[in-house]
């Protein structure tokens, strides 16, 4: 059986009263480069994945995400403490990305977002050759990460 808590319908409304956040909230998200792409996951809980929207501007990536609630009909709340809400993240993309082959899918409430680096971007080695022999490329991967992402 639950207790009743006089106090906690008074914070709630100074909570709201207080709330200087308006508009769309930003999503907590981890960034980590994996080889030859970015992975970006972001934590969306109770967003229908039909509201996730993702674009691609230039080098600006925007993510929006809106959770609805529902109103049942004849519905007696007891409780209510998660609201519906609009989520934004935008990120600006360096150069070296790959914009064409941005990839999304959503899980268990988790938006994953994989970004690759383009071909052009990837470090290359250039082998010199001496002698008289004519100049020859060879494109080999370093060890060194160019860095396209920045928040």
């Amino acid at each position: 059986m639950a207790t009743y808590d006089p106090f906690r319908d008074l914070d709630r409304l100074a909570s709201s009263l207080f709330d200087t956040r308006r508009g769309p909230r930003r999503m907590p998200m981890d960034l980590y480069r994996d080889g030859d792409h970015y992975v970006l996951s972001a934590d969306l809980p109770g967003i229908d994945p039909g509201s996730v929207d993702i674009d691609v501007d230039g080098q600006l990536l925007t993510i929006r995400a809106e959770r609805t609630l529902t109103q049942g009909e004849g519905v007696k709340w007891i409780t209510r403490e998660r609201e519906a809400a609009s989520f934004l993240r935008q990120l600006n993309l360096g150069q070296g990305i790959d914009t064409e082959s941005i990839a999304a899918n959503y899980s268990n409430g988790v938006l994953t977002v994989t970004i690759p680096v383009s071909e052009k971007a990837k470090p290359r080695k250039v082998e010199v050759v001496a002698g008289n022999e004519a100049p020859t490329i060879k494109a080999h991967e370093s060890s060194e990460e160019p860095q396209p992402i920045e928040q």
